[in-house]
């Protein structure tokens, strides 16, 4: 399989990464179809982008929500009628809709030089937007003594007993079930790679199978805490984050918290390429980047954005340097290599 990745390459110049000619000025008909998420996350994107973008360009921007299923997508290419002009795809999507060349190969000219942008975020097809990862979450008021401070307890159902929410994917949950068997970070995907390890991320979750209430969708991993159906739950630090500034003392463990990204894409046949790379580069902005963590816990990818947030904010977002010591980087290239088999692996060891 053909994997279109891009790491973030140095010695791009910055006078020429930048050295385009503006987007003619916007006509009373402008308008940009943004296709993202749904939800708070979406909520912080009209608040950091949308609105100011609108304000300053004087471009209509359209929301639309989606389930980052690429389906629609190919049926409108096919149709030639593409009615999408950006879309926010998460790792997997922006490297399937890559290969199957349903994203335009961006150029970076366009947008702003790589190298400011984190390791992993720069891909061929899409351009890292903000970091998120999955984490454990507990409630404070469940443990107010010697509350879980690591992965591996969430797999001690003997010191703390009681129902933990996990996410019904294999992805994230077969990573640490090695690492609470004692897989260093750095070993995690070597050891994934082989049958043998397969086998024993499976025996790992084995011990906690039968303690376990599957979520499917972000809202609920929260809600799982809230009602006291779980004592703690793997969840997106984001929808934590949410939780607590509504007032639930939810607590998140940040240790082997798992890395990853959503990012912009132009789908091919828009009829608004260069509307399109405008918003991207306006999005990209560090000034403008650094906005949304005012709305969600969520970091953003250009380096210059992160010195640019509050302390008080960025101390709860992953790229924090005392949350970053054990982050583990969920690696998509394995799993656009290995997904659809250990999924059927999981689906039926969920039926057993």
């Amino acid at each position: 399989m053909k994997h279109l990745f891009t790491l973030a390459v140095s010695g791009l110049a910055a006078a020429t990464a930048f050295g385009v000619a503006d987007v003619p000025k916007a006509s009373a008909q402008d308008q940009l179809t943004i296709v993202s998420w749904g939800g708070a996350y979406q909520e912080s994107q009209r608040k950091a982008y949308y609105e100011p973008y609108m304000k300053e360009k004087g471009v209509k921007i359209v929301e639309e929500e989606y389930d980052g299923e690429l389906g629609k997508l190919q049926a409108m290419k096919d149709a030639g009628n593409v009615t999408w002009d950006v879309l926010d795809v998460d790792m997997a999507h922006a490297i399937a809709g890559c290969d199957e060349g349903l994203l335009e190969e961006l150029d970076y000219s366009r947008i702003g030089p790589k190298e400011k942008f984190l390791p992993d975020t720069v891909l061929d097809c899409a351009i890292g937007s903000i970091a998120y990862s999955t984490i454990l979450a507990y409630d404070a008021d469940v443990y107010k003594e010697n509350p879980p401070v690591a992965i591996m307890d969430l797999f001690d159902t003997a010191k703390y007993p009681g129902k933990r929410g996990l996410l019904k994917k294999p992805f994230g949950n077969l990573e640490w079930a090695l690492i609470a068997d004692g897989v260093s970070r750095e070993e995690v995907y070597d050891v994934l790679g082989t049958p043998e390890g397969v086998e024993r991320a499976f025996k790992k979750l084995d011990t906690i199978k039968k303690d376990v209430v599957w979520w499917e969708a972000g809202a609920q991993a929260p809600e799982l805490l809230a009602n006291g159906e779980v004592v703690m739950t793997s969840a997106w630090n984001g929808r934590i984050g949410n939780a607590v500034k509504e007032g639930k003392n939810f607590k998140v463990v940040w240790d082997h918290q798992e890395l990853d990204w959503d990012l912009w894409s132009i789908p091919v046949g828009t009829k608004n390429i260069d509307l399109a790379y405008d918003f991207i580069k306006f999005a990209s902005d560090p000034k403008n980047m650094s906005q949304q963590s005012k709305y969600i816990d969520y970091a953003p990818t250009h380096v210059d954005a992160i010195g640019l947030i509050d302390p008080e904010i960025a101390r709860n977002l992953p790229t924090y340097p005392e949350n970053m010591k054990t982050a583990i980087s969920l690696d998509w290239v394995f799993w656009a290599d290995n997904n659809e088999e250990l999924t059927k692996r999981f689906n039926a060891w969920l039926a057993q």
